[in-house]
């Protein structure tokens, strides 16, 4: 059965007139603000080249883990779906059979934030009016292929048609940033900036490990094998990165473990975590430990450069390890886990937490811990702000919990908006259109329940959908 593809002018909205009617309101005086994209994952390559997107698998498929991972639940094996393996073993190629496997299973993303971003994408972005479905998957990619041929869909086309003021995307110290430089050459208008994510030569865990601070060395001049001359070079890509654009580091770490040893303490433990790593045998210890000692030397050398920290903590990541050896990182396993931020960031913000020019923003997989952890620690120190609802909560139902939770301690203004965090550039608008739904949605019950003036949550909407990213990420 072919049933039409409707966005409903009010979707998301309280069923209740009187928050409904403030909601509407609200949202009309924010729905076309420019958007901030100031964290996500997005090629940089894209706008560089900016050729055309391929065809619908490439681009609605295999960089989306939040689809494919849906389909793997399902049964679906990733190969089917188009993703490289990391031995270059064949894999399915033809677009037409990827796209018709999503169309077939369209029906698994009933109810959940990926229907809501996909929909948007196929009304807005495509003008389709029957939704996806076995029966319409033909028509389906022939419209989208038909339309990635035309120059209004190449991506930097899209960027200004999305009405994007900055977007940022993600890159490891170790990357040349090439595509940035032909970005900045080109004269286009168009704001794309870099963010630094050193995992791979912070964390010991991270495959590599030895080989990554070798590549530092090289790059920078610097001896990494010297704990003055890693610090060295980790400024040294800093500053790289800053010069290229960057407003903000990331960090990616499995926990909020952080430390605040003697620099006689970190330069042994930096020794003996990558004797430990060269021989195969660095104890767990050792490596949390070192990974918290470098979440602190990050925040003091934010201090010095003034780029925005942020701390993405509490995913075990690549749960699965038959899919991470077979597909390698990113591939949808990675599994929210319980975090402790009171203890665990005690030592960093004891060094660092009172000095109002740093900015930490915390982010986090454990719901459990908004009201309890986050907002107190957000609602006293100086130096940190909460990151909106991210990964498995940035839905509907994940924005709302955390505007509950967060604001009757930590208030609006030690949050910073909303950032997409995401690989799938087209859902972009779609994912803002839906935080600024929510934020106004929350506004509403605030002003109809008389404890926000009707002024005052006009002026909140414009900060929670764009003023408070800008300031929060430096743009």
């Amino acid at each position: 059965m072919t049933r039409p593809l409707i966005l409903h002018p009010d979707r998301l909205f309280p069923a209740d007139k009187v928050s409904r009617d403030i909601a509407r309101k609200l949202y009309e005086s924010v729905k076309d603000l420019p958007i901030i994209s100031p964290h996500g994952h997005t090629d940089p390559s894209w706008f560089a080249e900016n050729k055309p997107f391929g065809n619908p698998a490439n681009l609605l498929i295999r960089p989306d883990h939040y689809v494919f991972r849906m389909l793997y639940s399902q049964g679906i094996p990733l190969e089917s779906l188009g993703i490289r393996t990391q031995d270059g073993s064949e894999v399915e190629q033809d677009p037409r059979k990827i796209w018709q496997l999503l169309a077939d299973n369209y029906h698994l993303f009933r109810g959940t934030p990926s229907r809501t971003w996909l929909d948007t994408v196929f009304h807005d972005v495509f003008e389709l009016d029957v939704q996806l479905s076995s029966e319409t998957a033909d028509l389906y990619y022939e419209r989208i292929d038909s339309y990635l041929r035309q120059p209004e869909f190449l991506p930097r086309a899209l960027f200004e048609r999305f009405n994007i003021e900055v977007i940022a995307t993600t890159e490891s110290p170790l990357d040349d940033l090439r595509h940035h430089q032909k970005i900045l050459d080109s004269g286009w208008k168009g704001r794309v900036i870099t963010a630094f994510r050193p995992d791979p030569v912070l964390d010991p865990d991270f495959e590599g490990f030895t080989d990554n601070l070798a590549q530092l060395a090289e790059i920078t001049g610097e001896d990494t094998s010297t704990w003055p001359g890693y610090l060295a070079a980790l400024r040294n890509r800093r500053e790289f990165f800053k010069q290229m654009g960057a407003t903000s580091t990331d960090h990616g770490h499995p926990t909020a473990t952080t430390a605040n040893l003697s620099a006689a303490e970190a330069e042994a433990l930096f020794r003996r975590v990558c004797e430990g790593v060269s021989a195969g045998n660095c104890s767990a210890e050792d490596a949390e430990l070192f990974r918290g000692q470098m979440l602190t030397e990050m925040a003091r050398m934010s201090i010095e450069d003034g780029l925005v920290m942020q701390i993405h903590p509490g995913s075990f990541r690549n749960h699965n390890k038959v899919v991470f050896e077979r597909f390698g990182r990113d591939k949808g396993c990675d599994i929210p886990s319980q975090t402790d931020y009171v203890h665990a960031l005690q030592p960093l913000l004891e060094a660092v937490g009172n000095e109002p020019e740093l900015s930490i923003i915390l982010f986090t997989l454990d719901e459990t811990s908004y009201s309890r952890e986050l907002a107190p620690l957000a609602g006293h120190y100086p130096a940190l702000k909460l990151g909106p609802s991210w990964w498995f909560h940035d839905s509907p139902e994940g924005m709302r919990r955390f505007r509950e939770q967060v604001t009757e301690t930590a208030g609006f203004y030690n949050t910073v908006g909303f950032n997409d965090d995401t690989r799938a550039f087209l859902s972009i608008p779609a994912r803002h259109d839906v935080a600024r739904r929510m934020d106004c949605v929350w506004l509403a019950q605030l002003v109809s329940d008389h404890r926000l003036q009707e002024d005052e949550a006009f002026e909140l909407a414009t900060d929670l959908a764009y003023n408070l990213a800008k300031k929060a990420y430096k743009l």
